[in-house]
């Protein structure tokens, strides 16, 4: 049994760390894998109430830092490769409104006292409630389709089950809405390709640090393509090109499959 917790507690940090996430060192993250953003807050008791309500104004304190921690950390997530939320926040003020509300749903995740009295909350909120802002009410474009000049495609008749893009070691960075494009700037996949609500529910793409990982992901597994990018675009980095010929693979098998509707798609970073 010592044997099995010992292997148990070498193996947890290395799950840990195949997940993409991006820690902050004050405590917060953004865990793209679980499509999820965290941070905390301390809180300390206010001497001025009584003994018995001390603890719970230190919780409540601790939340209204955790909250406005948690706005910073929002603020910096890519929206795709031109735009981050706080770019949209400054530039709409319906956008600022809607990101604060769906802050302020935030969910209590843990609650720990310190031994000086104050009081460490950490509080989420999932990744995808972002989409009710950012992602159109109805998308346009078709999954599939054969674009102008893009030749014959290949025969494809395998099954795929989703689509794994292998991005390790080109500095791609993750986003809500990142793109997959092809050596012309034509895109393969993105928002107007899915079905919002699937979207809403498991974000348009999922990221993962570990190719096997990404593989026994429930999001694309038993069966998926697998592709290997070869560049990215945008200011933000967060769109990822992949080959002509891969892409036309993957316009093929979308024709005769719903996956990419689905947003069965992960992206592999370092």
């Amino acid at each position: 049994m010592r044997k099995l917790l010992t292997l148990l507690c070498l193996l947890a940090p290395a799950f840990f760390f195949a997940q993409y996430v991006q820690q902050a060192p004050a405590g917060g993250m953004v865990d793209w894998t679980n499509m999820v953003i965290r941070e905390v807050g301390i809180g300390a008791p206010n001497p001025n109430l009584p003994l018995a309500a001390q603890r719970a104004g230190a919780i409540e304190a601790a939340k209204r830092v955790a909250l406005r921690n948690l706005l910073e950390r929002v603020k910096g997530v890519n929206v795709n490769s031109d735009v981050t939320i706080e770019n949209a926040m400054v530039s709409s003020d319906v956008i600022r409104t809607s990101v604060e509300g769906t802050i302020r749903n935030f969910k209590v995740v843990g609650i720990h006292y310190k031994s000086d009295g104050s009081v460490e909350v950490e509080v989420e909120v999932p990744l995808t409630g972002f989409y009710d802002i950012f992602l159109p009410s109805e998308q346009s474009g078709s999954v599939g389709q054969v674009l102008p000049g893009s030749g014959t495609l290949p025969s494809v008749n395998t099954v795929y089950t989703g689509l794994i893009i292998d991005a390790r070691g080109l500095g791609v960075r993750p986003a809500l809405a990142p793109k997959i494009l092809d050596e012309e700037g034509r895109e393969v996949y993105g928002s107007g390709d899915i079905q919002r609500e699937y979207a809403l529910q498991y974000g348009i793409v999922g990221y993962e640090k570990d190719l096997n990982r990404a593989r026994a992901n429930e999001r694309v597994k038993n069966n998926p393509l697998i592709i290997r990018a070869i560049g990215v675009k945008g200011a933000n980095k967060t769109d990822v090109v992949i080959s002509k010929r891969d892409a036309d693979l993957i316009r093929a098998a979308a024709q005769n499959l719903n996956f990419l509707e689905q947003c069965k798609v992960m992206i592999v970073l370092d």
